[in-house]
């Protein structure tokens, strides 16, 4: 009976491991967008908060 399990799981995951392995270079390349488009509005919100957070460092209001 466990060989027939083993056998079953075999059979189960080794066509989802080579298709994992095909599709993951093409899932990743289709992620790169996402990450430069991420990274944009990363550095777009941090020069907003420069820019509102400048009038009180000229102050000296508090620095980091």
């Amino acid at each position: 009976m466990t060989l027939v399990l083993w056998l079953l799981l075999a059979i189960v995951s080794l066509p989802l491991a080579i298709l994992a392995l095909i599709l993951w270079p093409i899932v990743w390349l289709l992620s790169i967008p996402f990450r430069l488009v991420g990274i944009s509005v990363r550095g777009v919100l941090d020069l907003v908060e420069a820019v509102v957070r400048l009038p009180a460092r000229l102050l000296g209001g508090g620095g980091r």
